[in-house]
């Protein structure tokens, strides 16, 4: 709902731009190869700013001398990008932030693209930030400016169509799942499969001692970790169900111990009135401040949100449980519409073609069902190893240098000549 405001409301933007500006593209720069690359970037969330980072240090191990510049925050800098903005101005979340800020982010964006194609560099990289990046994209594109989208939005999962608007806006997509560029093949867009940096970060073996030891939890007690979202609007869904269930499961093994990572001060507030609504004991309950990854680590099991922590549960090697619920109002208008076109949800599951994690979504998302699926992972230890070797066949697939590869794609864009009409 948000982002479609925000999508209508910048569309609206662009057409009357396009109303008052020429597309003709100033003066084409000389070639890559006697001049030192310029290279524009976007990253609008920390996850993007971790990408961007990487990106930019495989580009320069290509062209030393190299020029970053962009939005972006302190790992980009620390990289060497020189920042216009800073990431932090284009993070925001929900309907009434996004409106307070139009007038502030359509002012920003306009200012910004100028600046991008008078500095004329060789290609943009837009990086995930979809509602941002891709008028940007496309208004640089129709100006003859190469651009490359870093991260898919989740085309494979709904809105197909969405992967034309995308072939419109950026010349090259990189793509994080190996699902995603047949899609685009089907509409005639260049897409490539990179793999996951979480992948090639996260080591193929964890160890579950060493993270105990480090959050003072025993060894030998069962451990479930309890991660109910990043987004308040997500606690405020699954903490109750989630918080409960776990009540339900520390009734039935005494000598249970909870792991609560909390994504940010707000988060936790929310996380500590629901724990003591639900009479959690608070001995064998650990709240932290982030550090999902060590929480997830140290867990038997894992009860999550559907999302991006799926992933890093399945690299981590642990069974999970997955949950997820919408505002009533948004699931019966997906659902009348028929936007979602998966059977699958959790990452885990769509990658490998089959439930490795049992999904509860919606009106399925109760304390019993969880408490339940849960109590399956506890009770049947053959089938937390059953699934490891889907776990390293899938993170062998996603660990694939993803920085270097994605560097790579970048570099032969840049070393193709362009086309009629591009710099």
């Amino acid at each position: 709902m948000s982002n479609e405001s925000r999508d209508a409301a910048m569309a609206m933007d662009d057409k009357h731009d396009a109303q008052r500006a020429p597309l003709n593209a100033p003066a084409s720069p000389q070639p890559v190869s006697s001049r030192r690359v310029r290279i524009a970037l976007v990253a609008g969330e920390a996850s993007g700013d971790g990408l961007g980072a990487g990106l930019i240090r495989a580009l320069r191990a290509r062209y030393p001398d190299a020029q970053f510049a962009g939005i972006g925050g302190d790992a980009m800098r620390n990289a060497g990008c020189e920042t216009w903005f800073d990431a932090s101005e284009l993070a925001l979340m929900g309907l009434a932030e996004i409106l307070r800020h139009l007038p502030r982010l359509l002012k920003l964006r306009k200012a910004f693209r100028q600046r991008v194609l008078d500095w004329q560099p060789d290609v943009f990289i837009g990086i995930d930030a979809p509602d941002f990046n891709l008028g940007v994209e496309k208004w640089l594109k129709q100006r003859g400016l190469r651009t490359v989208h870093y991260v898919s939005p989740s085309v494979w999962a709904w809105r197909e169509k969405r992967a034309e608007k995308i072939g419109a806006s950026a010349d090259m997509v990189l793509c994080l799942f190996p699902m995603e560029p047949p899609i685009y093949a089907r509409h005639g867009i260049d897409a490539r499969f990179v793999g996951h940096p979480m992948a090639d970060e996260i080591p193929l073996e964890s160890d579950c001692q060493q993270a105990r030891e480090a959050l003072n939890i025993p060894q030998s007690a069962p451990v479930l970790a309890v991660l109910p979202g990043s987004r308040l609007g997500e606690v405020s869904r699954l903490g109750p169900p989630f918080f409960a269930a776990a009540w339900q499961l520390c009734e039935h093994k005494r000598d249970l111990h909870i792991v609560v990572p909390a994504a940010n001060a707000k988060c936790k507030a929310m996380i500590t009135e629901q724990i003591h609504a639900a009479a959690l004991p608070s001995a064998r309950v650990h709240l932290l401040d982030g550090r999902a990854r060590e929480a997830m680590v140290t867990a038997d099991v894992v009860m999550l949100a559907s999302g991006t922590a799926t992933l890093e549960t399945m690299l981590v090697k642990r069974p999970m449980v997955v949950g997820y619920r919408v505002s009533e109002l948004t699931y019966r208008i997906v659902s009348a519409l028929g936007l979602i076109k998966v059977n699958r949800y959790a990452l885990p599951n769509v990658l490998a073609g089959k439930d490795l994690a049992p999904e509860l979504i919606q009106h399925d998302c109760t304390p019993d069902n969880l408490a339940a699926a849960v109590q399956q992972w506890f009770e049947h230890p053959e089938s937390v190893s059953a699934l490891q070797d889907d776990y390293v066949r899938l993170h062998q697939q996603l660990r694939q240098d993803a920085s270097a590869r994605a560097a790579d794609a970048v570099a032969g864009l840049l070393e193709t000549p362009a086309s009629k009409g591009q710099p």
